[in-house]
């Protein structure tokens, strides 16, 4: 049975290890086991005593989970698969984290078939996001990232706020992500009822393809071929691709080849590695607003089972 994946993102202080307390707590209360993985910038672990005893943790420290360590990411996720017993894994990502690039490396194709991306929740600061103009525009850029890509928003220390001011918040948020739910609270104090309840956009039935746009939540595809696969089809498959899926990566078992060949794809730019022994054939693809049914026909059909 896959592990259900929950990420928690938001920029440097807006309350997120706050949040992981009241999402572990619920999970207990509804007899589910969790663990977590903790990412931290420095060489030392801040948060960690937030996670209870009872609780499988895991911290990756001295860097960012999207970039510089994410080889010892896939070897701590391997390592809780095989050692731990778990049905639902946290990821508390650093403040610099993109939500993409922590989807890119949880869902590595050696062990894709594992886990099953239920979101982000995006804690905001509403202070901060208030006075968003002192910042710069690289850290800007990044918190509209982490606020357009979730599931679900977390407008925090809106105490902070007068009431027009919480309005203006709700509504900026809104405007960046209409599909996500939004709640407001001070202290990081939710109903994870209502987190839990947050699924991903609704899937883009084939007769509402004209409305993509505005459908921009992240989403996740994880595909197992049972055949082989003739590399002509699959590059013409790869041209019919939308822009909005960002990465895909996996084993793909051409035919002819002894040993599947690796394929990585990044900001439109494709990569075909030859392995040198037999990986699992899984295949990920990481986008806003896909059509997850019609991809996996589309690869159904070129897989020649």
């Amino acid at each position: 049975m896959k592990k259900d994946v929950l990420i928690l993102s938001g920029f440097l202080g807006s309350g997120k290890t706050t949040l992981l307390k009241e999402v572990l707590q619920s999970l207990k209360e509804e007899q589910k086991k969790p663990a977590v993985l903790m990412n931290e910038l420095g060489s030392v672990s801040i948060d960690s005593d937030a996670v209870g005893e009872d609780t499988a943790l895991r911290e990756l420290l001295d860097g960012c989970i999207c970039c510089t360590i994410s080889e010892k990411l896939e070897s701590q996720l391997q390592e809780l698969l095989i050692n731990e017993d778990f049905d639902v894994l946290i990821i508390e990502t650093t403040g610099a984290a993109h939500p993409v690039e922590v989807v890119d490396s949880i869902l590595s194709p050696l062990f894709a078939d594992r886990f099953e991306f239920k979101g982000i929740i995006t804690v905001v600061d509403g202070k901060q996001w208030r006075e968003r103009s002192e910042l710069g525009p690289a850290i800007l850029h990044l918190m509209r990232e982490q606020i357009r890509h979730a599931q679900f928003i977390v407008a925090n220390k809106m105490d902070l706020l007068t009431e027009m001011e919480q309005g203006t918040v709700v509504f900026e948020l809104q405007q960046l992500n209409p599909n996500a739910k939004l709640t407001i609270t001070n202290y990081g104090k939710v109903s994870m009822k209502d987190v839990f309840a947050a699924k991903p956009i609704k899937e883009i039935k084939d007769h509402d393809k004209a409305a993509i746009g505005k459908h921009l939540s992240l989403q996740a595809v994880v595909y197992t071929f049972k055949g082989q696969v003739d590399a002509e089809v699959f590059e013409e498959w790869l041209k019919q691709q939308p822009e909005t899926i960002y990465r895909m990566k996996g084993y793909i078992p051409f035919k002819g080849n002894k040993y599947p060949t690796m394929f990585q794809y990044s900001y439109g730019m494709p990569l075909f590695m030859q392995a040198d022994m037999k990986y699992k054939p899984n295949f990920v693809i990481i986008g806003e607003g896909i059509h997850k049914t019609e991809i996996i026909r589309s690869l159904e059909r070129i897989d020649q089972a």
